[in-house]
């Protein structure tokens, strides 16, 4: 970062110089976020010049660094923001801040036309290069459309602010004044992470294939995520924030931007936040590309990306799925305004995806899963738009689903002390069932760590405990069987299998029973094939064992899998032996029993056969 061009520094002006051509009532902007040019403004904020008054400070995200709220409590000064995070949040709401509600990708827009006017505009720059050009380093935002409209154009150079490429080469006559950055660029540590977000992260990264765009934002979820996508391939980036988080990623080879549509190669943004590390690793590096945010948000650039993902920190879900976002200090970019332009991004992207996660508890204790969201600020009440939403306890799924079954998956991934209150609240409201079964107990010990996929001729099936939400899912199997199977499972002809019946099967006492379903598809869009328990016999170390596959995929080998899979957790969980009833007709299931690695005894009564296996170590 050292100058290479020592000719600048002759037309360098003390910032008096500057505050001198400011008339009262004039709009000037100031460059975003870390880059604030903060020596300059700092000067104004303590300057006792008559001809500051009334000034229009107008900035898209201000940290309140060297804005104070102190100083704009002065009324020589009013902040004009685009973004209700981070401390101007209580600003705005106690009236000493403007906020300009817009999607991002219509700001420049909104400068370039004079909507905004602007009379002045401070940017932080690098030292210029031997030709004469500085480097917008680590925010490009709207920084052109300023400059391109304002009548007095500042730069701030600073010689620690890294050289970065794109859209960021600013030719050093663009400037009327220069003056020189008697402060560092603002860094951020780390954020800390706990173990409840580490496993947000987990299952979040478990979503995300090979191949896909990612769009970060920072704290403690970003973190976590960026660890457990390190095994990743080929992913790609397309953020509006540059992080340590996505340096590692980048490092650890999972990020090579090569199946981007757009800026293919290159790991696209507008802005960097982090440490000073960071920044050093930033100058010079081709591999990371700063451009305006009309591109960087603008939801049809954001589309061409396949598999474009935009994780969202939440604050609160409600059972109708709709998401109070986070407020206040370490909130950037995550408003409804914010998020809206990568979130139709993702919605216009080839299989792409909007995730929002979330621990399932405040570090208070209090809820963060909730029967409804009333008057809380940064709410994104688009619900029906909302698909997916992750805490530590997993994913609920919600495309697609009616209002009772989106509440019953979200009601699975809340704390478990949680569940039984949402569950009778649920019911009060009539969201859920008035005789909806619930096993205060099951959500505990639902075995989670039970996920295996296998493949099967030409399909993979992934196999998992049941949970309360797939009662409509095993509704649609039981439907699909003819007679003779439906015969062959119950040893009678079962016509129905209404929401009293199946929700007895889809809750199970986990602390003696075991439920795995077989799914096909893709996760949170397919269908169940197969399932088979084991129901532990009271007195008896043995457990009555039962199992069914679709019709459609019977003669895969995948009821010999499941059979093999119960018999594993059965002698992990003690189990001593299976009993099975099955009629002396359905061959296929006998020939099931006989491919598994233990003995069968079987007795034949009644056109029955009565099978123990005894599940003897071998």
């Amino acid at each position: 970062m050292k100058p290479r061009n020592p000719e600048w520094k002759s037309r360098l002006v003390p910032p008096e110089s500057v505050i001198q051509k400011i008339r009262p009532g004039m709009a000037i902007f100031l460059s975003t976020g870390v880059a604030e040019p903060r020596t300059m403004v700092r000067h104004l904020m303590k300057s006792k010049s008559a001809n500051l008054e009334d000034l229009e400070l107008i900035q898209l995200v201000s940290f309140g660094d060297a804005i104070s709220l102190e100083a704009l409590q002065s009324k020589n000064f009013r902040l004009k923001t685009f973004f209700s995070g981070w401390v101007s949040d209580r600003a705005i709401r106690q009236g000493q801040v403007d906020l300009i509600p817009s999607r991002f990708s219509r700001i420049a827009r909104f400068i370039s036309d004079q909507r905004i006017p602007l009379d002045a505009a401070i940017v932080q720059v690098s030292p210029p290069n031997d030709a004469g050009y500085c480097s917008l380093g680590i925010s490009v935002d709207v920084a052109w459309e300023a400059l391109e409209r304002a009548a007095i154009k500042v730069g701030e150079i600073n010689p620690q602010i890294p050289i970065t490429f794109g859209d960021t080469f600013v030719p050093i006559f663009e400037f009327d004044d220069l003056i020189l950055s008697e402060d560092p660029p603002i860094y951020f540590e780390r954020w800390p992470v706990d173990p409840v977000m580490d496993q947000v992260g987990q299952n979040v990264a478990a979503l995300i294939e090979d191949g896909a765009c990612l769009a970060f934002s920072i704290g403690p979820l970003y973190e976590a995520l960026a660890t457990h996508l390190k095994s990743k391939r080929h992913l790609g980036i397309h953020s509006p924030f540059f992080t340590d988080p996505l340096m590692e990623l980048m490092e650890s080879g999972a990020v090579t931007n090569r199946r981007k549509e757009s800026y293919r190669g290159k790991s696209l943004t507008s802005y960097a936040f982090g440490t000073a590390a960071l920044m050093a690793w930033l100058n010079g590096n081709p591999l990371v590309e700063f451009q305006r945010i009309a591109k960087v948000f603008d939801p049809l650039i954001i589309g061409r990306n396949p598999n474009f993902v935009t994780v969202i920190s939440a604050k609160k879900v409600d059972l109708y799925g709709r998401v109070a976002l986070k407020t206040g200090k370490g909130n950037v970019a995550t408003g409804p305004a914010e998020v809206m332009d990568f979130f139709h991004g993702a919605e216009l992207s080839e299989n792409g995806r909007t995730i929002f996660a979330l621990a399932s508890r405040e570090v208070s204790g209090k809820a963060n899963i909730v029967l409804a969201i009333r008057d809380m600020p940064n709410a994104f009440d688009m619900f029906e738009s909302v698909t997916t939403v992750v805490t530590e306890f997993g994913t609920a799924h919600l495309e697609g689903r009616t209002l009772r079954e989106r509440a019953q998956a979200l009601i699975e991934i809340a704390h478990p002390d949680d569940r039984a209150d949402l569950v009778e609240q649920a019911k009060a409201e009539r969201i859920l069932y008035a005789d909806q079964i619930f096993l205060k107990e099951s959500g505990r010990l639902y075995p989670k760590d039970i996920f295996v996929e296998q493949a099967f001729k030409d399909i993979t099936v992934r196999f998992r405990p049941v949970k309360p939400s797939d009662e409509e899912g095993m509704r649609r199997l039981f439907y699909r069987f003819s007679d003779e199977t439906n015969y062959s499972r119950y040893f009678h002809s079962l016509r129905s299998m209404p929401h009293s019946r199946m929700q007895e099967y889809v809750n199970v006492d986990w602390s003696k029973d075991m439920s795995i379903v077989g799914l096909t598809g893709e996760e949170g869009k397919g269908r169940i094939i197969a399932e088979g328990r084991y129901l532990r016999i009271p007195g008896s170390g043995d457990a009555e064992l039962a199992f069914i596959v679709d019709e459609a995929y019977q003669g895969y080998g995948i009821g010999t899998f499941l059979y093999r899979l119960l018999t594993r957790l059965a002698k992990e969980r003690g189990i001593e032996g299976f009993v099975a009833d099955v009629l002396f007709t359905n061959l296929g299931m006998m020939k099931v029993f006989q491919k598994g690695d233990y003995p069968v005894h079987a007795q034949l009564g009644g056109g029955v056969y009565h099978l123990r296996i005894p599940l003897e170590s071998r």
